[in-house]
Formats: C-alpha cells, structure tokens, sequence
C-alpha cells in the first residue's frame, strides 16, 4: 500500500479520482490489510464487493482500487498473477443517466435564476463536467471561449462561448477567481453547493430524474442534432473515445434523420401530386 502511494500509478490521478481512492485504500487497508499480498484471493475481493453491496458505487471502487493495487504488485514482483481481473461489478437497476431533454431545459430556464441559472448554463453550453466547469476562472475567457483543463483528462480545450452564455456570464458578478463563486471573498464553489442550487430547481420544475451529468449528455445531444460528427462533438465535450458520445447523439441523431426522411417523402408527394395535376389538365 504504501509503495503504491508513492508511485507515479497514485501520483498520475486526478485530485478528485485520488481523494476516492484514499477513502477505499482505508478501508482495504483495515479491512484486507492483514492478508499476505501472495495470499490475496478471488473470493476475498468477491467477499469485500457483497460484504458493501449497500453502497454499490463504493463497493464496485474496492474491487477497481484493488484490481490497481495488485497490478501494482505484480509490477514489483511480490505475484504473477491478478485475481481482481474478471471480478464482475455490480449493477445498479436504476435508470441510467438520461439527457435533460428540450422541454426540460425550457422549464429550468423559466424557474432559474442567479448561481443556479448560471451553473446550468456553464454546463450545457460548454459540454464539460461539474468539477471543471467550477474550476473555470474569469482569466480562462479569451472573449470568444473558455480555455480549460479537463480534471479527469488532463485534455486542454477551447471552448467557443454561446450566445445564451455570454449573456448570464456578461450578468454574473466577478467576486472571485472563479466563475462560480460565493461570499464577500469570492470562494470556490463546492460540488455539494452547485448540486444543491441545481437540485432546489430540479425539484421545483419536476425535473429529479436529470442531474448536472446530464447536461453534458444534453450537450452532446445538441450538438449531434446540429449535425455535428463525433470528432467535431469531442472537439467541445472532450470525450476520448466515442461510445459515450455514440450513446447519446445516437437519438437525437436518429430524430434528425427521420425528420430529414419525413421531409423528403413530403417534397416527393407534393412532386407526385403536380405530376398528377398535370397529367389530369393535359387530358
């Protein structure tokens, strides 16, 4: 354990993925710290997965961090083989993750406004995650776009500010380094107080079933409808590969093309029709 904590494994992680990674560590180390790392078998991972299966994003970590801590271990020499490797993760019966969809995002828009108006539309009109779009500083806007750094990346991008932006960015006070920021000494805002702000208006518009996630996948959504493809998509979300982005342009893509359908199958009846007109007066 703590020959990992010092590798360049730990050191390479982004603050947030580290600091998930210490509460699970705890809890390895408590918990599996008495076992030989030679010892450590599949059934003891399994074991610690079913033993926090109550709390399933922690109990999926455990088997993620140890899978890591073994690899690691495998690197030093102290075993040749990983038996976290194939242990399967739990899954959840919840509704997946959805895009705020437009009716939605109209409803928050009429219901918002201050920091929460302001959050939302950080995130859906730049595409990027809550803990970056709370990173973003007045100095990053070059006066068409936000230059940013993904946390979870490391990507450096430029995105290009909408209209709708610039005009809550044009209103938003500056008391602080950061865009989103509170109290007379412009803190940072936390992840817990923009959730909280976005939540209160969820709740209000009847929105509970999409979070803040969502509206990077909303953004995605967009921009697909636009017609954009998924390199040109990744160019503003950031996304590395593109299932993330496939899984949710694919129904606004579908939607678009079948209303490209339905107009072309409306220009060719309305052709169909002349040609019968014509051929009517002719007789």
């Amino acid at each position: 354990m703590k020959d990992y904590l010092t590798s360049n494994r730990y050191k390479r992680l982004a603050p947030r993925t580290a600091r998930d990674y210490e509460k699970v560590l705890a809890w390895v180390t408590a918990k599996l710290g008495h076992l030989q790392v030679g010892g450590i078998q599949r059934k003891d991972i399994i074991r610690a997965r079913e033993t926090n299966a109550d709390k399933m994003r922690f109990a999926n970590y455990i088997v993620q961090v140890v899978r890591i801590l073994l690899e690691h271990a495998i690197d030093l020499g102290w075993r040749s083989d990983n038996p976290a490797k194939g242990v399967e993760l739990l899954r959840s019966d919840a509704p997946a993750r959805e895009a705020w969809p437009q009716d939605m995002i109209d409803a928050y828009r009429a219901e918002a406004s201050g920091r929460a108006l302001l959050i939302f539309e950080l995130c859906l009109g730049t595409g990027q995650r809550i803990g970056d779009v709370l990173r973003m500083r007045w100095s990053d806007i070059d006066g068409e776009g936000i230059a940013i750094r993904q946390g979870k990346t490391k990507a450096k991008l430029w995105i290009p500010i909408t209209p709708r932006l610039r005009v809550i960015l044009e209103e938003t006070p500056r008391i602080g380094l950061t865009i989103c920021a509170y109290g007379p000494h412009g803190k940072q805002l936390s992840y817990s107080s923009a959730s909280q702000d976005v939540r209160t208006v969820r709740d209000a518009i009847g929105a509970r079933a999409y979070d803040i996630h969502g509206l990077r996948y909303a953004a995605t959504a967009e921009l697909a409808a636009a017609g954009c493809s998924d390199e040109v998509i990744a160019a503003i979300t950031g996304h590395k590969t593109t299932a993330m982005i496939a899984k949710y342009a694919g129904p606004a893509r579908q939607r678009a093309r079948a209303s490209e359908a339905n107009a072309k199958r409306g220009t060719n009846a309305a052709r169909t029709e002349n040609v019968e007109k014509s051929v009517e007066s002719d007789e």
